[in-house]
């Protein structure tokens, strides 16, 4: 007996959600729907693909492999069915889009008028988040996320890699002087970030966690306290390269720094069974080969 490709869709989406409430409510239907529609597909082949505790939804092994299959066979009908409907037309519809603050102002905002002249019937939503967003809670379709990646149910495409600069103000480092040394560090003030702590941990020799004299949640914010010459700080390329280029932000103990850190890695994150499958290519395809990382 062949499993029904709607119950297939409510399978994939009681997973990607976490919960069934929640996917029923992204998908607007009853829970009782989306239960009956686990159980069926569990009955049809004989195995247990969920289970369920008071607490959460756990894949069994079977289940894992089963919805990985069915995930890959969902978005190639999908992508058929889509590119039959179209008729080679543009994308078309709601695109909603989620990045940290920093990397909206810098890299996307340059870049939407360009990308709406392009895809004219794309409807972007823009958010910016400092932390991970759930996508699915959130109702995101694709979000671009800075740092290594964790496993996931999200598929991803690396857009590329943005170096990790110490920066300061001319007007800073007049006063203050310069750091010649990593040990010179303790000297200055340091502005950094309340979290995650990982991003106080700079990629300097000799330097393994920077404590902050200032501390922020937005990156954006602590470029603006360093430009305005209130201490010293590491911040990714896609922030500051203009800044350093024209002279309003100085590289500090270049000399010192060490191989790439996972905080140059930069992805974009969706689900691939989404409904906006080609609005997410179109968006990617056009952002990725202009970003000034």
């Amino acid at each position: 007996m062949r499993t029904r490709s709607d119950d297939l869709e409510i399978l994939v989406n009681v997973v990607d959600s976490g919960s069934f409430s929640l996917a029923a409510e992204t998908m607007g239907v009853q829970v009782a729907k989306v239960s009956r529609a686990v159980s069926r597909v569990e009955k049809q082949l004989g195995i247990t693909i969920l289970n369920r505790t008071t607490r959460r939804l756990e894949l069994t092994e079977e289940g894992r492999r089963f919805v990985d299959s069915v995930r890959s066979g969902l978005q190639y009908l999908q992508q058929a069915e889509e590119d039959l409907s179209s008729g080679g037309e543009l994308p078309k519809g709601k695109l909603r889009v989620d990045a940290a603050s920093p990397f909206m102002l810098n890299q996307l905002v340059p870049l939407i008028r360009e990308f709406k002249q392009a895809y004219p019937d794309i409807e972007l939503e823009l958010t910016s988040n400092e932390g991970y967003v759930d996508l699915l809670e959130k109702r995101t379709d694709v979000a671009i996320r800075i740092g290594k990646l964790a496993d996931s149910t999200l598929h991803s495409s690396f857009l590329g890699k943005s170096r990790l600069f110490v920066v300061a103000s001319p007007e800073y480092l007049s006063r203050k002087g310069l750091p010649n040394t990593p040990d010179d560090l303790s000297q200055h003030e340091i502005v950094g970030f309340t979290r995650p702590k990982s991003l106080n941990v700079w990629p300097v020799e000799g330097v393994d966690h920077i404590e902050p004299t200032i501390a922020c949640s937005s990156g954006e914010t602590v470029r603006q306290l360093v430009l305005a010459g209130n201490g010293i700080s590491c911040l990714s390329g896609y922030m500051v390269r203009q800044d350093i280029a024209e002279g309003r932000l100085i590289v500090l103990l270049d000399e010192y720094s060490k191989e790439s850190s996972d905080r140059e890695l930069i992805n974009a994150v969706y689900y691939r069974s989404s409904q906006v499958a080609r609005r997410i290519s179109a968006f990617i395809d056009f952002i990725k080969p202009r970003f000034t990382l």
